[in-house]
């Protein structure tokens, strides 16, 4: 039972972990291709740099901020909706029973378990009504208990997003307003492939379709803001 306990908590832990990973991941690239958006079409209008960092810069830190409090919000909401349905389900096996082992009943009737065994299975879980509670969350309504630390998401969101935000910026602070706009492009590129293949591993699919992706998506970014840098400028 100790080993089960101790195998448990491992996977609890990996889940938890990989769900920050993957946060981790997705904030810095939505970080990246905001911000990549917002200085290439400043960089395009002006040719300052000094303007060009300010504003990526104001971004940078408007950007993080944002994904850190909808990481907090979305990881809040989750847990809480998690709560008000265990709540309905508690009150459901108190008050209706019958109905409920009906439930357990056809929830492993449809996994293939016939006569005696079903029953048994039935009686098993409905013998304990935390066990019983915990079946129907996770069968009947595909909901889990292991919660990611809504503080710690939005910590990870707001420092990946900070990260991802500062890699196109960075050329900006050293280099002339043109050799900096293609820097940039090919750091965020390379940055978008990388971060995409990373993310498969956590997802389904090809890392380099994925990655291939990515790239493609911050570069659209990087193309829109280019037009509207153009459009604005006076350079």
């Amino acid at each position: 039972m100790h080993r089960i306990l101790l195998k448990k908590r491992h996977l609890e832990d990996h889940s938890k972990i990989g769900s920050l990973f993957r946060d981790f991941i997705l904030g810095g690239q939505d970080g990246l291709v905001n911000v990549l958006g917002v200085i290439l079409g400043i960089a395009i209008a002006t040719k300052d740099p000094k303007i060009v960092i300010i504003a990526g810069l104001a971004a940078t830190f408007a950007e993080s901020v944002s994904m850190g409090a909808v990481a907090y919000t979305s990881a809040k909401a989750e847990e809480d909706y998690y709560h008000s349905q265990e709540k309905v389900e508690k009150n459901e096996i108190k008050t209706i029973p019958k109905a409920e082992t009906k439930e357990v009943y056809d929830i492993y009737y449809k996994k293939g378990f016939r006569g005696k065994l079903l029953g048994d299975i039935v009686k098993n879980i409905t013998s304990n009504k935390s066990r019983w509670l915990d079946i129907m969350m996770k069968e009947e309504l595909n909901l889990t208990s292991e919660f990611i630390n809504p503080i710690k998401s939005a910590i990870v969101v707001f420092f990946a997003a900070l990260i991802g935000s500062f890699i196109p910026l960075t050329a900006f602070f050293f280099m002339p307003i043109n050799s900096a706009i293609i820097l940039s492009l090919i750091i965020s590129a390379i940055a978008l492939f990388i971060t995409g293949a990373i993310e498969a591993k956590f997802t389904l699919g090809n890392w380099f379709k994925k990655g291939l992706q990515l790239s493609v998506i911050g570069m659209t970014a990087a193309l829109v803001g280019f037009i509207i840098g153009k459009l604005t400028g006076y350079a």
